[in-house]
């Protein structure tokens, strides 16, 4: 797996938002500090506390929007390509967090390959209390991590909701969710609120405040329109 020399990011015609800047590289948060006591459940049901992510290491924290939305399933499909090797040098934990029961964890990470750390805010607890947007915005954004188009996506959306012994929608479909780079403790180094389901955070971006050596996902991303 080739490291890349610098990430390659494009968006269309989204304005700048603050938040996803390095502007949060501060040793405290307020929203921060009111999600660190919310609930989390890993796949067997064990329950932890969202602090206890990131109170030790540096973290990278993805929320999905659920484990049924196909650009969710990509994006985290790329998030596993990402080394252990590359996260073990830098001291990094890698985790994705979903709003779905966590009885879907073990199908999600058996569909996507992914084999780093996930759980669920089934009560969707963090997503409100760190802002996260409901609802889609108006505003185009790409994704250089989203392969499929908007109706050949959402088919095989549903098409693996029906498929599923534990068929349901898996939470909210109007909740966004969003990424950030985070710890030891309440340090934010990177904070990125979804304005709709292809407003990822590029991993490049991801990776480079958490200081973990570049992955290299492909020379032409896609640009997709909402």
């Amino acid at each position: 797996m080739a490291a890349e020399s610098s990430p390659v990011i494009q968006q269309i015609g989204r304005s700048t938002d603050v938040e996803s800047a390095a502007l949060w590289n501060a040793m405290y948060h307020p929203d921060v500090e009111l999600a660190a006591s919310c609930p989390l459940r890993d796949q067997y049901g064990k329950t932890l506390q969202f602090g206890d992510l990131y109170r030790d290491r540096k973290a990278i924290l993805i929320l999905v929007r659920n484990f049924l939305c196909y650009t969710c399933k990509e994006y985290v499909e790329d998030l596993a390509k990402i080394p252990k090797s590359y996260l073990q040098a830098a001291d990094v934990r890698l985790i994705v967090i979903g709003q779905s029961s966590y009885l879907h964890i073990k199908q999600f990470c058996s569909l996507t390959g992914y084999g780093h750390e996930i759980y669920v805010d089934s009560d969707r607890e963090i997503y409100c209390k760190l802002g996260m947007r409901k609802g889609e915005s108006t505003s185009s954004s790409g994704s250089p991590h989203v392969k499929s188009n908007m109706i050949t996506g959402n088919i095989k959306s549903i098409w693996r909701a029906i498929k599923s012994p534990l068929f349901d929608f898996q939470g909210d479909p109007a909740q966004q969710g969003g990424a950030l780079v985070i710890g030891p403790g309440n340090r934010v180094h990177f904070l990125h609120r979804d304005m709709n389901r292809y407003d990822h955070a590029p991993i490049s971006s991801l990776l480079h405040y958490a200081e973990v050596q570049p992955v290299h996902f492909g020379n032409k991303p896609p640009i997709i329109e909402v």
